[in-house]
């Protein structure tokens, strides 16, 4: 049993780590496994792959995605503005050279292979991203004289310029929105908001002319003509399943859908586990975002209160995200649902993200309550010499 006087690494950080979070997001975890079981058979047999094919690859991400989130949550703040600096610097280099000896899927250039694994680097641009931009948003707030705004500002334009050239314009959204979420808590004026908000809009509209596919995507969701077999599959699915879903192995719609083991996730769950597990699901997202935004609110630290919050929010707007295309609140957009959806990727990425949070939100030993420091007094008086 790990005990709370006599202090040690693990000690220290099984009394200090936030076990709200810790159980929600192992819980996603292993339902992401379960679901895998329903989900993916049906892809795997339709392209020629034994059944089991992404079960197991599913399995063996779980694995290095638990240890790459406990061992995140061991970092200090300053570990994780230093492994997300690291991280930032690499990502960004691999999302460059993804551009010109990428692997090519669908039009875009997203991914390096590395033999058994397609390596997306802008997936581990995101949470890095997100930290560093905290970091700099409370040093300008520190010491004004340091251009930290400025320097997030251009920052975010990088990132957009890769984003779009690979092209990825739903990453892209979800970056500066995630970015805009930072920028709104970091106390800056309003006319700074609605300047930036105006230029987001007109790259919304940009996009809509200079990229057909998008155009094509909106104007699906927007009139319901054209080719919208994949959302109104998961739409059936999620309607056929009811409140309480047809049974584990019961679901048929789901045989369909292309991408039921990764986008439509969610829609599968619904086929097969019901509304009311959706719910459920739903409401773990939310919790997480939530408590979050909670526990940020009371850090005395800016870095750690702007890089908690802005974390938890990136979390949020990517589970949003995916669930409206599942229930045809949005245009259709390939974005996976953390933890949940297939994608070895995407499952390390979020465990970096669920690491950098449990690591901001641990209590720290120089912290501890006085009971504690009292009960370390006493251990240490009574011990032998």
């Amino acid at each position: 049993m790990t005990s709370r006087i006599k202090r040690g690494v693990i000690s220290d950080w099984w009394w200090g780590v936030d076990r709200w979070f810790l159980a929600a997001f192992l819980t996603l975890l292993v339902g992401g496994l379960v679901l895998s079981f329903a989900a993916s058979p049906p892809v795997a047999e339709r392209i020629g792959l034994e059944p089991f094919h992404f079960v197991k690859r599913h399995a063996v991400f779980l694995i290095p995605s638990a240890l790459v989130m406990f061992g995140c949550s061991l970092l200090s703040p300053r570990g994780v503005r230093r492994a997300a600096l690291i991280m930032l610097a690499v990502s960004m280099g691999l999302m460059v050279l993804a551009l010109f000896f990428g692997t090519e899927i669908k039009g875009a250039r997203r991914w390096i292979d590395l033999g058994p694994l397609n390596l997306q680097p802008s997936e581990f641009m995101k949470p890095a991203f997100v930290v560093i931009c905290a970091w700099l948003f409370a040093e300008n707030q520190r010491r004004p004289e340091i251009p930290g705004n400025l320097f997030a500002l251009i920052l975010l334009l990088v990132a957009v310029a890769l984003l779009v050239a690979q092209p990825d314009l739903g990453q892209t959204i979800l970056v500066a929105g995630a970015w805009g979420g930072l920028f709104f808590m970091a106390g800056l004026s309003w006319l700074w908001i609605a300047v930036l908000g105006g230029i987001g809009a007109g790259g919304a509209l940009l996009a809509y002319v200079a990229f057909p596919h998008v155009a094509s995507r909106i104007d699906r969701f927007l009139t319901g003509e054209g080719d919208t077999f994949q959302t109104d599959t998961a739409r059936e699915a999620i309607m056929r399943g009811g409140w309480l879903g047809q049974g584990p192995g019961e679901g048929t719609v789901k045989r369909m859908l292309p991408d039921s083991h990764t986008d439509f996730a969610f829609s599968v769950l619904a086929e097969e586990f019901g509304i009311v597990t959706c719910a459920l699901l739903a409401a773990i997202f939310a919790f997480i975002v939530i408590r979050g935004l909670q526990v940020a609110l009371v850090q005395r630290d800016v870095f750690n209160r702007l890089a908690i919050a802005g974390l938890v929010l990136l979390f949020g707007l990517q589970s949003i995200i995916n669930m409206a295309v599942n229930l045809q609140l949005m245009p259709a957009k390939g974005m996976t649902l953390p933890f949940i959806s297939y994608g070895g990727s995407s499952m390390l990425a979020v465990a970096v993200s669920a690491g950098f949070i449990l690591a901001l939100t641990r209590r720290r030993p120089e912290n501890r309550s006085h009971t504690d420091r009292l009960l370390e007094r006493t251990w240490q008086m009574h011990s032998p010499a």
